[in-house]
């Protein structure tokens, strides 16, 4: 097992860069990736990170020579032979050849576009612009290479007994959680936290020990580069970012007011079984599911990952019954600022109701939570979201008007083409 101690303190991690493959990326980026490559691989897209904890100052932090050594790096980063053949070769949600001769030939010859960084103040401004199928490949990358730079900004100040304790607290921490959940029947998790991990080595580890402590609770990973190294299921279904492009390329409100479900017919026709589960939270849960046609409530499930959880699965859970469909045949996951007291309280309010199950996140590779003085290696929210399509601003809603994103009179226009009244903040949990 890796030290993962010794490796920060001895090599100041020059031999760990902090993605190390293409492949180091959520497995729904690359469903997403394809389906853009099959249905709008024409689109020009704007990508920008957002840091929405303004108290967090990046730019103080992290060197900018490091940050451009680490987006240099992955910028010259390519499939590697056995990470094409396992694309291509391994079985994912039940089927062999998941991803087509002609994207697979594509990614093969992919190297990511060029970014533009910036130091504004005492945040960056980090942006991508290219064409959508090479540019959504950018997000996770970018994220990691910014938590985890911050992360080491912290440890470089360490010495290997502190490093070494520090580790050894975190683990245990993990440990206890991992014991908690243990005791959950039923429990079904996997691993979301790549975009907000405090390193690569970090999340290995936790994915090992939440395999080795959970065993068939723990369901895999999001992490494709982990899923292949550990002989794990590869998690994932898709996100924000496919409505948030559509909508903005719609000439019409009536054209808008469609986007989501367009988005989704697409989808349908590339995916079947565990991977046809509804987002309905970019634009508000209440009107996707009032709105909805009626093939969608054939899917297999929806993904809960804005505003109060509870409220969203019976909200779920009343549309599926008011539709003539059998709940408890149905699947939620939830994925949105999760911890192991929130897992277990949710579990036992849903189980037996519906097939429930968690992608837990931040919480899971990331909790240094009052480890260090000034809680300086306390995660943060970060996101890295695509903010223009064909010259259109892009707009997110939520359910969660503190997650809310895009120039305020199209954020009006849009809560006005999807019916999106009062709504309720919560604290962003990472």
């Amino acid at each position: 097992m890796v030290d993962i101690a010794a490796r920060v303190h001895n090599h100041k991690w020059k031999i760990d860069p902090i993605v190390r493959s293409l492949i180091d990326t959520d497995f729904y980026k690359l469903l997403m990736c394809q389906s853009v490559f099959r249905n709008r691989p024409d689109t020009r897209v704007t990508f920008s990170l957002i840091n929405r904890s303004k108290h967090i100052p990046l730019a103080d932090l992290v060197d900018e020579g490091e940050l451009r050594e680490q987006l240099d790096h992955i910028r010259s980063l390519s499939l590697s032979r056995g990470e094409s053949t396992w694309m291509r070769g391994n079985m994912f949600y039940g089927k062999r050849q998941m991803f087509n001769p002609a994207f697979m030939d594509w990614f093969d010859k992919l190297r990511l576009p060029a970014y533009h960084l910036e130091r504004v103040g005492d945040q960056y401004e980090l942006t991508f612009e290219g064409s959508w199928p090479e540019v959504m490949l950018w997000e996770i990358p970018a994220l990691a290479v910014i938590m985890e730079l911050r992360s080491r900004s912290v440890l470089h100040k360490m010495e290997k007994f502190e490093l070494q304790v520090l580790y050894a607290r975190a683990m245990t921490k993990l440990w206890e959680k991992v014991e908690t959940l243990r005791e959950v029947p039923g429990v079904r998790i996997a691993d979301f936290g790549t975009r907000r991990r405090h390193s690569f080595l970090w999340q290995d580890w936790c994915v090992r020990a939440m395999h080795e402590g959970l065993g068939e609770k723990f369901v895999g990973t999001s992490n494709c580069l982990i899923a292949k190294n550990r002989d794990l299921e590869a998690i994932g279904t898709n996100a924000h970012e496919l409505p948030m492009v559509y909508a903005a390329l719609a000439d019409t409100d009536e054209e808008l007011a469609r986007a989501p479900y367009d988005v989704l017919s697409d989808w349908h026709e590339e995916h079947e079984g565990n991977l046809r589960i509804i987002l309905p939270d970019t634009y508000g849960t209440e009107g996707f599911l009032k709105n909805a046609p009626d093939w969608l409530t054939r899917w297999t499930g929806i993904r809960v990952d804005s505003g109060d959880p509870a409220t969203g699965a019976e909200m779920a859970i009343k549309w599926w019954t008011d539709r003539g469909e059998d709940p408890s045949q149905k699947l939620i996951i939830f994925s949105d600022g999760l911890d192991e007291t929130k897992i277990a309280d949710l579990h036992a309010q849903f189980s037996g109701r519906v097939r429930v199950s968690f992608g837990w996140g931040t919480y899971l590779t990331n909790d240094f939570r009052g480890l260090v003085p000034n809680d300086a290696l306390a995660p943060f929210s970060l996101v890295c979201k695509p903010v223009s399509a064909n010259g259109r601003p892009t707009v997110k809603l939520s359910d969660n008007p503190k997650k809310a994103m895009g120039p305020q009179d199209e954020i009006a226009r849009y809560k006005r083409v999807f019916g999106v009244g009062a709504q309720e903040e919560f604290e962003v949990r990472v």
